[in-house]
């Protein structure tokens, strides 16, 4: 009995020295602390705070994960062109997020209707906002066709509600993309508090909106410095903080800090934008459908598996996989059985999705990504989310030292080349400015504000560049199209004393292209387009600021923390 309780005892002793040294090796990160420091985080009287219950990026509105990887890009399967427009080339693209169908008309009209009610077009300041916003319908009309119809009925009328939206330029799709990431945005702060409720139909209007960029950056600024609806604190419960005296000194009180939604929140969004060249093809080829451990078993010539635009599967079998054009005067088949169930565009999700769960990433529309059209892809430069077309800006600082905001009567337009004006920013939002020496200097992966012609288009690339010659002596000798890389027609748009616009076409029969830096890429077929352009890989491109009826475009949203939702596990 002695021996069991002296056993007994010393079990007992190193049970509590155990628990003693765990105790005393815990982190006081585990209780709260900074790992750094030992300072408590999140305290309730200031300091450093961070959300350390946060979990993962939840899909925003519309998205779906496409999980990043390696694969070979400009890789076509037909090549009847011969054209040099693409090369292959290995490429990773980081995971991703992008929208599960093609916008649609429901969708752009949503957006037409929120600017029509915050700037009312018939307010001389904002006329030109709406205006520049809407869609070009005439892109229907052809001079031997009759095409009334759709010039009069698919942006607006509910048949098309779900058709993807055409007549839109990649302007005016960059502008969506920017005003859908304040109202997704909008939503979530105020359903988690920082928000008056409904204060985005109730207190909107020109002079007080919601931008993400001005709430993160300056947040008693957004809706026009409202304090009524920017609450402090989650539902407004921030208090002032009190403190207690002592021997003899008076207790002080003083705002609460850490009161507004920050990026270390958690709770708000990256912005929604168009995707990349790189990864709309890749989420468009999807080879993880064809993956074998880390090999692609052969490659697929359309977003889905196969050789033919025809559905193999016995219940479907024989039905098309995509809506595009089957020949000469051919959109959509024989009535009563048709090839692919549309003559011009179909609803959305009316074709099997890709392996990524992406509709009609070959077919119905084409689709504007955001790179500036090269002929090549320099892989040479960069081999991991490859993009062309960055403009580097930073925000406006006014002379108080504070960001410059844009109002009613500082909105910048801009001209494009058809003679359209286009508002380059919203009240609400806060002016930028180009990038200058104070960023770039000494630095070595970037050394100027717009990088669209990098390592293509530098003086050295020009075709009147002569090499050794002085620097004024080479570019000016030929006028100023010397120092363009691309001899593209110069079309001006100017207006005269009297207000009224001025368009004079470039005459020159020596332009040799149409490429310049306002060229941008679109890819897939479209429901105008043969089989040939629904390789993922093709390419064509088109003037920013012009429209077809065959163009739309989606929007993507980049992915923050890990590259998967899912941990990886060997394949036995």
């Amino acid at each position: 009995m002695k021996v069991n309780k002296i056993i007994a005892i010393k079990l007992m002793l190193s049970l509590a020295l155990v628990f003693g040294f765990a105790s005393c090796s815990k982190s006081s990160s585990s209780k709260g602390g900074s790992a750094a420091t030992g300072w408590k985080i999140n305290d309730k009287k200031g300091g450093f705070q961070l959300n350390t219950k946060y979990k993962k990026q939840a899909p925003a509105p519309g998205l779906v994960l496409v999980e990043g990887g390696t694969f070979t890009m400009g890789k076509v399967q037909d090549d009847v062109m011969h054209d040099w427009n693409n090369t292959p080339n290995q490429q990773h693209v980081q995971s991703f997020y992008m929208d599960e169908t093609e916008v649609t008309n429901a969708m752009y009209a949503e957006y037409l209707y929120w600017i029509k009610t915050v700037f009312p077009p018939t307010e001389e300041n904002y006329k030109n906002i709406y205006e520049g916003a809407l869609l070009d319908t005439l892109v229907w009309r052809n001079r031997l066709g009759y095409n009334e119809t759709m010039t009069n009925n698919y942006l607006r009328h509910p048949a098309y509600a779900n058709y993807p939206v055409v007549g839109v330029n990649w302007i005016q799709a960059t502008e969506f993309a920017k005003w859908r990431t304040d109202r997704v945005n909008e939503a979530i702060l105020e359903k988690q508090g920082y928000l008056k409720k409904d204060a985005k139909i109730n207190d909107v209007s020109a002079e007080s909106t919601f931008s993400t960029e001005t709430y993160l950056n300056a947040p008693t600024e957004t809706f026009g410095g409202n304090s009524d609806v920017v609450l402090k604190g989650k539902n407004g419960k921030a208090k002032p903080i009190k403190t207690k005296g002592s021997k003899g000194q008076p207790g002080t009180t003083k705002e609460p800090t850490n009161i507004y939604a920050q990026r270390s929140s958690g709770l708000i969004n990256p912005e929604y934008r168009l995707p990349t060249e790189a990864e709309w093809e890749y989420a468009a080829a999807s080879d993880v459908g064809n993956r074998e451990y880390n090999n692609y078993k052969g490659q697929k010539k359309y977003p889905w598996k196969g050789q033919y635009t025809r559905s193999g599967k016995r219940q479907v079998r024989g039905d098309q996989l995509a809506n595009f054009k089957q020949g000469k005067g051919d959109y959509g088949g024989i009535a009563g059985w048709s090839d692919d169930g549309a003559d011009i565009t179909n609803a959305v999700k009316s074709y099997p999705p890709n392996d990524f769960g992406l509709y009609d990433m070959a077919g119905n529309v084409a689709e504007w990504v955001a790179d500036v059209y090269r002929p090549i892809v320099d892989d040479e430069a960069n081999d991991f989310n490859y993009y062309r077309g960055n403009v580097y800006t930073k925000n406006k600082i006014g002379e108080d030292g504070k960001i410059e905001l844009v109002k009613s009567d500082n909105i910048k337009y801009d001209t494009v080349s058809n003679g359209r004006i286009m508002a380059r920013n919203f009240p609400g939002q806060i002016a930028q400015v180009p990038v200058d020496e104070k960023e770039t200097y000494l630095r070595q992966n970037f050394s100027t504000s717009d990088n669209r012609n990098y390592r293509d288009g530098d003086k050295q690339s020009t075709r009147y560049f002569d090499f050794g010659a002085e620097e004024d002596e080479a570019t000016t000798k030929k006028g100023a199209d010397g120092k363009r890389m691309y001899d593209s027609p110069m079309n001006n748009v100017s207006t005269d004393s009297l207000g009224t616009m001025v368009r004079k076409f470039d005459k020159s029969n020596k332009r040799t292209t149409l490429v310049n830096d306002d060229s941008r890429v679109f890819k897939g077929g479209s429901w105008r387009d043969r089989a040939y352009w629904l390789d993922p890989a093709q390419r064509r491109y088109y003037p920013q600021d012009l429209a077809t009826d065959y163009i739309g475009f989606r929007c993507a949203m980049s992915r923050v923390g890990p590259k998967s939702d899912k941990k990886k596990r060997a394949r036995n």
